[in-house]
């Protein structure tokens, strides 16, 4: 559920919204519509009436519309002219007439059957304290028919903790992460394939059988690995966040992929595994029809996808700390470093303007400018100036960025033509891929591997890195050595999780074993065979090295500023995060917490809880609202002339309480 964002559709010629009745299971089914795969029917109480109204959903899609113009009189311009107050009337007033919620069925087991039970609860965005939600309960309560149970699902956190002052007894009340946490059937990525099911109980069936996998397979298994190769979809077993880098990659390759538990026992009844079937995901529905026969199948659009490099510049180029380098320079230090360099520059400078995000119209609305201004404080009659003052001021003082120092591809050229041995490596390399002779890529890509690791760094290259990053720095403590390719995070080609990043490393000599590691995952099998399918060239293609000092973190993870399982939703951004590193988010070691926060109008929600058998503290997440809302501005720079693609941001907090963003780069859609 949500607030209106455009004029619906026409009503129906038939509407069978009823006022004042008792609702009855039969009732109920008679006037609700599905959302997510569960009968839902929305609910408006008049207090001044002192009546309520069971709407019809396929009539009225929408609370406000059915308010203003059935209730009120009011015709459907009139209530665009003036939708933000009209909504602030009904969702955040203290004193508002009507209370607008929905009603959803869901059932549980006992005693080896299904009972139904009815879930009450509101918008994201509604800002009910504890009499209004305990007035809404009761009223609701007194007109749904005693035998079906009802329990209030607080909409977001505010609710969560207005509602922890009223005993449960007297409201009982059931959490989102406990409702769907453990939900049979979850969308991750939207998409539909035609395939053969490729089913695997275990990773080692996997591993038997993955050099066999190809373009027109729909690999299932509990927890796909992170270096799957590239197939039609990926069904998941057992649960992962849509922030995990499988679902990455399934987003940027625009492949389906879902969690569905009960697969096995589908597989079992049906007889799916290497079956042909048609595989479809999206928001609502998830659908996998066995068929009849092979299918005759076209090669992907994918196989004729080509991406093109700007050239990496190779000349001679000076080790620099990360804030003096900008975006304009991925092709001499890699993306990631350059996107590190330019947060720094958006951090000091507080001169780039962060709000045309919110300055895209979203109709009936003009703009989100006045809905920012709420969120960093200002009064309603900010002007443009101050707003974007405002905006600068707080991502500077809500986030850092990392300190260290990028190696440019000059430093990697020098290496590689310091070897004769190596450089008839990639000669062979090179053939094999002009070619196309993929049987031998695996076995020439782990042989220069080897040697790239085992060949030692010229004197000149490993006096540079120690200039720039000396000894006494590196023995200090524990150091983090990351990749930063110019083939990665690019539009089409993510590359998340591809390329290596060290982050146990200590004192100078394991610092150079860090710095050919990443040196040497350019040339992975994995990463030879991506670039490879997508048009990118070995000739084109360079590692750039980020080198940093370890900082504890106490918290980590990961935030999308979208909501990856819902694309037309404007207003969240989808958090992860786990305590420790982020690391543990993006490699799937550990289930994190999930978080969903409005940037329109505020406010947060528990997702998941993951491995974690507690949620944060409300200090906590008040902080985590203010990072989401942080990289929605960030989005304003970062994505450039489409301020609606959004970013995939690495963060952890410190031990001692700050953020830090550790990586930026573009959310594949």
């Amino acid at each position: 559920m949500s607030t209106r964002l455009a004029t619906g559709p026409a009503e129906p010629a038939t509407d069978r919204t009823v006022v004042g009745e008792n609702l009855s299971l039969p009732l109920f089914r008679t006037l609700s519509g599905v959302l997510a795969g569960h009968p839902y029917l929305k609910v408006v109480v008049d207090r001044v009436e002192d009546t309520w109204h069971l709407l019809d959903t396929g009539a009225h899609p929408f609370h406000v519309d059915y308010v203003a113009t059935r209730v009120l009189g009011m015709d459907l311009a009139a209530l665009d002219a003036q939708l933000d107050a009209f909504n602030a009337s009904v969702y955040s007033d203290p004193e508002r007439r009507f209370l607008l919620g929905v009603l959803s069925l869901h059932t549980e087991q006992e005693e080896g059957r299904e009972r139904p039970f009815l879930v009450l609860e509101t918008t994201e965005a509604d800002t009910m304290g504890g009499g209004l939600l305990l007035f809404f309960y009761e009223f609701v309560r007194a007109r749904v028919d005693s035998s079906l149970p009802l329990l209030l699902k607080p909409a977001n956190h505010g609710q969560e903790e207005e509602l922890s002052a009223i005993s449960e007894q007297r409201v009982p009340r059931i959490l989102s992460h406990e409702l769907f946490g453990s939900r049979e059937r979850t969308p991750l990525n939207p998409g539909e394939a035609t395939g053969r099911l490729r089913f695997f109980r275990t990773a080692q069936e996997y591993r038997a059988a993955e050099h066999g996998l190809g373009w027109a397979d729909i690999v299932a298994m509990p927890c796909l690995p992170d270096d799957v190769p590239r197939v039609a979809g990926f069904i998941n077993t057992a649960p992962i966040t849509p922030l995990s880098h499988t679902n990455v990659l399934a987003s940027g390759w625009g492949i389906p992929n879902a969690i569905v538990r009960d697969l096995e026992r589908l597989v079992d009844e049906d007889g799916l595994d290497d079956a042909w079937v048609r595989y479809r995901v999206d928001e609502d529905d998830i659908a996998l029809e066995r068929l009849d026969h092979e299918p005759d199948l076209r090669a992907p659009a994918w196989h004729q996808q080509r991406i093109r490099l700007e050239p990496p510049l190779l000349e001679d180029a000076p080790v620099l700390s990360l804030h003096r380098l900008r975006s304009a320079d991925r092709d001499r230090y890699g993306t990631k470093a350059a996107n590190l360099g330019e947060l720094h520059h958006v951090l000091d400078s507080r001169t780039v303007d962060l709000t045309s995000y919110y300055g895209r119209p979203r109709p009936p609305r003009e703009d989100l400018y006045g809905h920012l201004a709420a969120r960093l404080g200002l009064d309603k009659a900010f002007t443009a100036e101050q707003l974007r003052f405002r905006a600068a001021e707080f991502v500077a003082e809500a986030v850092g960025a990392p300190e260290g120092v990028a190696l440019p591809f000059a430093l990697q050229q020098r290496f590689l033509a310091s070897s004769p041995a190596l450089q008839q490596g990639i000669g062979k390399l090179k053939m094999a891929l002009e070619l196309d002779a993929t049987e031998v890529l695996d076995s020439l890509c782990l042989h220069l591997q080897h040697l790239i690791r085992q060949t030692p760094v010229p004197e000149s290259v490993t006096r540079q890195i120690d200039q720039a990053f000396p000894a006494a720095a590196a023995s200090r403590g524990r150091l983090v050595v990351r990749s930063s390719s110019n083939a990665e995070d690019l539009p089409g080609f993510s590359a998340a999780g591809v390329y290596d990043s060290v982050t146990t490393v200590h004192g100078t000599g394991e610092l150079l074993d860090a710095v050919r590691q990443v040196w040497a995952s350019l040339v992975s099998p994995r990463s030879v065979r991506l670039r490879h399918q997508v048009g990118i060239s070995l000739d084109d293609t360079y590692m750039g090295v980020i080198i940093q000092e370890y900082v504890p973190a106490s918290l980590g993870g990961v935030l999308v500023t979208c909501n990856p399982t819902r694309r037309e939703d404007f207003r969240n951004v989808y958090l992860n995060c786990s305590p420790g590193s982020p690391e543990q988010v993006v490699d799937g070691t550990v289930l994190p917490q999930q978080y969903l926060y409005n940037t329109v109008e505020g406010g947060g929600r528990t997702v998941a809880l993951g491995s974690w058998g507690q949620g944060l503290s409300a200090d906590v997440r008040a902080r985590l609202a203010d990072l989401s809302l942080t990289g929605r501005l960030l989005q304003s720079h970062f994505s450039g002339t489409d301020v609606d693609r959004p970013l995939d941001i690495e963060w952890l907090m410190t031990e001692q309480g700050d953020f830090r963003l550790v990586q930026i780069r573009p959310y594949a859609l």
